[in-house]
């Protein structure tokens, strides 16, 4: 079923491409950067309500926020495309929350948050609100396309109060979404051309802008990249370019995980990170 109306779709496109190409753009552009929202399970609300909840507004989106914990040291969770907060359980769980302050947002779209459009940008603009709000962050960790939007909020924002940042299964170019949803629906050249002129008129510059080696290349703060050989949604061979154009990171290459990289020795490797102290080199009181 998924598949016939994922057909359906592209058929219906290509057809607006030719008859009504101005309605294709748009259209193509809305689906493009709409997510399908996952329904909730009792164990997953449940574990919501277990947070100190709080909404942001932006423009006319209502963000969805959760706090774990009082410490001194703010973390902040960011999770990927058609995901939400209960996918950093095992990760909050493990922190001292005597030491951190653990806050996760479910982008717009996604979870509690209102909305049906998620983009890099937007997404961006979410997290550097509230990092600024918040009066500076210690560590965020995102995953996915939660982490693609952060690196570029580092870009557009390399001043931003933020020490350390792990990026989980980082996406390396944005032009190759659009190759997937072409590919996916099926759709013409001429009705993927439309898409992407209609993004280049909302953002002033093409997909292929959006760049994580270029955006690396600004980044200041401390990192951790954890990416997995065998992900089939994020090619691994992205995250080389990646590293390499951030000075400040280190890579940690897993096998068997796949882009969710589930498992404990991934969990350890980040709160291991988050929670390392920076050492200072010892005055040298030597005569």
């Amino acid at each position: 079923m998924k598949k016939l109306v994922t057909r359906s779709l592209g058929l219906y496109l290509n057809t607006l491409a030719t008859v009504a190409p101005s309605k294709a753009a748009a259209t193509g552009f809305q689906l493009f950067c709409r997510p399908y929202r996952i329904p909730l399970t009792e164990k997953q609300l449940a574990f919501f309500n277990s947070a100190d909840r709080f909404q942001l507004v932006h423009d006319s989106t209502t963000v969805q926020g959760y706090r774990w914990g009082s410490g001194p040291k703010k973390i902040l969770f960011l999770h990927g495309w058609q995901s939400h907060t209960y996918r950093w359980k095992t990760y909050i769980e493990a922190l001292p929350k005597d030491e951190f302050s653990v806050f996760s947002l479910d982008a717009p779209g996604h979870g509690l948050s209102s909305g049906k459009f998620l983009s890099v940008p937007l997404y961006s603009s979410i997290i550097e609100s509230f990092v600024r709000e918040s009066g500076g962050i210690h560590s965020a960790v995102g995953h996915s396309l939660g982490g693609f939007s952060l690196l570029y909020s580092l870009y557009r924002e390399p001043e931003l109060p933020l020490d350390k940042v792990v990026l989980l299964a980082p996406p390396g170019e944005a032009g190759e979404f659009i190759s997937v949803f072409k590919k996916t629906l099926g759709l013409t050249e001429r009705a993927t051309n439309l898409v992407i002129d209609f993004f280049a008129k909302q953002y002033n510059v093409t997909p292929d802008f959006f760049s994580a080696p270029k955006f690396a290349e600004r980044v200041r703060a401390k990192g951790l990249i954890i990416h997995d050989e065998e992900d089939t949604e994020a090619p691994y061979q992205h995250v080389i370019p990646l590293h390499k154009a951030w000075k400040q990171s280190r890579l940690v290459t897993t096998r068997g995980y796949g882009h969710n990289l589930k498992s404990t020795s991934v969990v350890k490797e980040v709160v291991d990170f988050v929670n390392e102290r920076e050492t200072v080199d010892a005055p040298n009181l030597t005569a």
